[in-house]
């Protein structure tokens, strides 16, 4: 059930790279955090200078205008090892396939639970009982 949000400024990447970064970040929910394969939803943002600020050098790790943010907001319940593993195999997956320095790949997680999910029709799916074939 995670939400991603990814921004980015405008120009620094085509929609080919958006889609390999979409498909970067499912594989590695899938493989770190069991996500289903089917359990995509991701909205990426460009944004004109101006609209995007960071630093620099902040941690000692020199970032350039081709930076990413990765916001995965997600059900709590990660182990912190998971949520390494996670950070190190995104970071690789997208230095490998598309070329992205790891320095400017910016990964936040946000923990929720159940009662903050709505995925249509007003309802709190998570909370209800599982449906049962009969």
């Amino acid at each position: 059930m995670p939400f991603i949000r990814v921004s980015y400024l405008e120009q620094q990447y085509d929609i080919h790279q958006l889609e390999g970064i979409c498909r970067a970040i499912m594989s590695a929910l899938i493989q770190h955090f069991h996500v289903p394969e089917d359990d995509l939803f991701q909205v990426f943002h460009a944004h004109k200078a101006g609209e995007l600020f960071y630093s620099k050098d902040y941690l000692n790790i020199e970032r350039s205008d081709g930076l990413i943010y990765i916001q995965v907001t997600l059900k709590s319940g990660r182990s912190t090892e998971q949520k390494k593993s996670f950070y190190a195999r995104l970071a690789e997956e997208l230095s490998m396939t598309l070329n992205i320095r790891k320095e400017d790949i910016f990964i936040v997680l946000v923990d929720t639970e159940f009662e903050d999910w709505s995925f249509g029709n007003g309802v709190a799916q998570m909370l209800q009982p599982p449906v049962r074939e009969v």
